[in-house]
């Protein structure tokens, strides 16, 4: 008896599947997007999980290697100019416990850029370390690397989380990060000027390389790009010399945060 009371509902629904009206058709597509929308997202989140290295760049005598060192072991060393990579585990400081692999990069002029070639598939992140200290005479040749980093076709894809670390501030002379900040976005938005202003060669191409950073027709600012930026103040040495520890909680908190 109650297979005969259904047969009628089951029969009008193999009438509605065999030929959908616009209700059926609306839950098919609904479906049909949330499955697309899931396989979207688990293959952006493998991608993501593929790329677990937070590059530490910047110029020679930033203090990239001695916070490399201060990050993974907590005490004081001396550094020298690094000719090649370092790269270790580093567990952050988080409720998951997540590891990353912090890779310090050469800041040598002749050698940063083909470094970057190697490592900047794998970067979940990237670390910019400036001196503080020196960054007033410095400030065009760190707009010139960080501007290289910012117009890298691979790292405008990814778009990893970028952190500009304004280090030695233990020191009485350094800038603050927020004159750091508007200082580079004035340099870097000259630069964009000047690159999109270059000379074209015979066969039509420009000759002064990508000219893609920002926003046409506004001035440079770092929420224009397609990564997400901030700014630290820290101090590898700390403002208590090489007996003390570092002073770098915020970077800390922004490297669990990423983890």
């Amino acid at each position: 008896n109650m297979a005969s009371g259904l047969e009628p509902h089951l029969e009008a629904l193999r009438r509605e599947m065999a030929a959908p009206g616009p209700a059926v058709l609306s839950v098919l597509l609904a479906l049909f997007v949330v499955v697309i929308t899931f396989l979207i997202w688990r293959f952006v989140q493998g991608r993501r999980s593929s790329r677990k290295a937070v590059l530490l760049l910047g110029l020679c005598d930033a203090g990239k290697t001695l916070l490399f060192a201060r990050l993974l072991t907590g005490r004081y060393r001396d550094t020298q100019t690094s000719i090649t990579d370092s790269s270790a585990v580093y567990r952050a400081r988080n409720d998951k416990g997540a590891n990353v692999t912090l890779i310090d990069l050469p800041g040598h002029e002749s050698l940063r850029l083909q470094f970057l070639e190697r490592f900047k598939a794998a970067a979940r992140a990237i670390v910019f370390v400036v001196d503080s200290v020196a960054f007033q005479r410095e400030v065009k040749d760190v707009a010139e690397f960080l501007y290289q980093v910012l117009v890298d076709s691979t790292v405008l894809k990814n778009a990893p989380a970028l952190l500009i670390a304004c280090n030695k501030q233990d020191i009485t002379m350094a800038k603050s990060a927020k004159l750091i900040q508007q200082q580079l976005e004035k340099e870097l938005n000259t630069l964009r000027v000047t690159r999109s202003a270059a000379p074209t060669s015979l066969d039509g191409s420009a000759t002064g390389g990508p000219a893609q950073l920002g926003k046409k027709g506004k001035d440079f600012d770092f929420s224009q790009l397609p990564m997400k930026v901030e700014f630290v103040e820290c101090s590898a040495r700390g403002s208590k010399g090489e007996e003390g520890d570092a002073d770098f909680e915020g970077l800390e908190k922004w490297l669990a945060k990423i983890a």
